[in-house]
């Protein structure tokens, strides 16, 4: 293949601002800056549109994305004690995986902002965050702290299902009340359906829906290219970021897009390090082992990668199961495992659906009119990391999440396996639980707990804090608190990498608001 021809011969375009990544904070990112007509703003993104597309917008259909053509499908590396055949679904669409998910709508626990805050990133407190989640929602819950008039819908799910209605019956009985969510207090101990953004009529309110789709043909200052893959960062001799190669429609020539003020990274917790390492920004010995030039030492990239593993208890029901629902998981419990805690280490999810995508290749039952809990570990231990497997952007990086290698995770996880069975066995669900399918009452001890979940355990798909931000000081954080690459200027990244901590809760709505926070921070440095 002839190489490419010399950079001053490709295709420039101009604009003041260039986000790379179309997703759930890009979104938000290139909406709020394009508020101002006299800015320029261009969206690149890798997968195709959403527009008009049910397969995306129907909410109820989630599930069928997974493993398809929106989806990166990244493998895991080797786990020597997690489940190797776990896939990390990312999504190859516009909107990002808020087009891609369950769409569970969270407020951050303030306790989570805090703690970000107290570690040297100023302005991240709750009391700074909190004003961002209510412009951001038009929420149906009660409370004087919720917004009314924002893009995104929040409502909460309807009680229609009654194997649900019993279970949180069931969880009463087992002294988990009932308390509302997304109140302004942390639920620590408690179980209620979800909220959700989504539209009364079941099209999910993705980032995209709310904050692209009203505005993408009022504003001539805004390009939301689809299609297109980012290959590189371009970077100047003085070390500061001035635009962004991708592979052209074509398919083989490279185009350039430049930025005049800034670039936004915002390509996810995955392909946000991949992004910065196949332009020279990360682990220097990693980048030279690779191939790759380096143009800033920054060890932290593609470091701390954290997220929510997922184990599954599944029952087969006793009698039929709803065959509609809003998104097929709608019911949240959480129950702490140690006293005094101020935000909770253990959630499951109750899916009113067989989930078997991890059991039946290791032989469990299943059954397609059954129920499950899926216990998974909140505030999870064990870190991994993202490596590039090779110098080409388009081969998929190593992702090694190296779950359950902290003994922490192993016993949040196990005990609630103990919880999940308390539930099931209270009176409210005897009409509903039938055999235990799997791991299945048998399956009792410690280690054949820990044997199961090394094996069959899944994730929740929230993989973050990979380019984590950081006071200005700290050598470890490849952001400063401005979500600013430290030794390179006019480049920030946004999006869920850069969450110093995962929040204990399910982060999307804490990843829209972080492109709120972007876009402020911007505005507020270029006026």
């Amino acid at each position: 293949m002839p190489p490419p021809p010399p950079r001053e011969e490709r295709p420039v375009d101009e604009f003041d601002y260039v986000v790379a990544g179309g997703g759930t904070a890009g979104s938000v990112v290139a909406a709020r800056l394009s508020e101002d007509p006299s800015i320029s703003v261009c969206l690149l993104e890798a997968g195709p549109s959403d527009i008009g597309d049910d397969n995306v917008l129907r909410l109820d259909r989630w599930m069928a994305l997974l493993e398809s053509g929106y989806d990166w499908d990244y493998p895991v590396e080797p786990q020597e004690k997690g489940n190797s055949f776990l896939r990390h679904a990312r999504a190859r669409v516009l909107g990002g995986c808020s087009s891609h998910n369950s769409c569970i709508a969270f407020w951050a626990p303030a306790e989570d902002l805090d703690e970000w805050a107290s570690q040297g990133l100023a302005g991240w407190s709750a009391a700074d965050c909190f004003p961002l989640f209510q412009r951001l929602e038009s929420n149906n819950a009660p409370g004087d702290h919720h917004g009314r008039g924002g893009p995104v819908t929040i409502r909460t799910v309807p009680p229609k299902d009654p194997c649900g209605v019993a279970l949180l019956a069931a969880c009463e009985e087992a002294g988990i009340p009932t308390v509302p969510f997304n109140s302004g207090a942390t639920v620590v101990r408690g179980a209620n359906w979800f909220q959700i953004n989504a539209r009364e009529d079941g099209t999910r309110c993705s980032a995209s829906v709310a904050y692209l789709h009203p505005v993408l043909d009022q504003r001539s200052n805004l390009e939301v290219r689809t299609g297109l893959q980012a290959r590189r960062l371009v970077l100047n001799a003085d070390r500061r970021c001035t635009g962004v190669d991708y592979l052209a429609p074509d398919l083989i020539h490279t185009h350039t897009v430049h930025a005049r003020r800034e670039v936004i990274v915002s390509c996810g917790a995955i392909d946000s390090p991949k992004l910065l390492m196949l332009s020279g920004i990360g682990p220097a010995d990693h980048l030279r082992e690779t191939g790759i030039d380096v143009a800033v030492d920054s060890p932290g990239v593609g470091e701390n990668l954290q997220d929510h593993p997922e184990g599954v208890i599944m029952w087969n029901a006793e009698q039929p199961m709803v065959t509609s629902s809003t998104q097929w998981w709608e019911i949240g419990i959480f129950s702490p495992t140690e006293p005094d805690l101020d935000r909770p280490d253990l959630m499951f999810h109750y899916g009113s659906v067989p989930f078997d995508l991890n059991t039946y290749r290791r032989g469990y039952p299943t059954s397609e009119n059954a129920f499950c809990l899926t216990p998974n570990v909140t505030r999870a231990r064990s870190t991994g990391t993202v490596r590039l497997r090779t110098r080409d952007f388009r081969d998929k990086p190593r992702v090694d999440p190296r779950y359950f290698t902290h003994e922490h995770d192993i016993r949040v996880m196990t005990e609630g396996f103990r919880v999940a069975r308390t539930i099931a066995a209270r009176p409210a669900l005897a009409l509903w639980a039938g055999a235990e399918l799997a791991p299945g009452p048998e399956v009792n001890t410690d280690n054949e707990l820990l044997d199961y979940i090394r094996q069959t355990h899944n994730t929740v798909y929230h993989p973050s804090c990979t380019v984590r931000m950081g006071a200005p000081d700290d050598p470890a954080a490849p952001l400063d608190p401005q979500l600013r690459v430290k030794g390179i200027t006019g480049l920030r990244v946004c999006d869920g990498s850069v969450m110093p901590h995962l929040v204990a809760v399910n982060p999307c709505i804490t990843t829209m608001m972080i492109g709120e926070k972007c876009a402020d921070m911007i505005k507020r440095r270029h006026p």
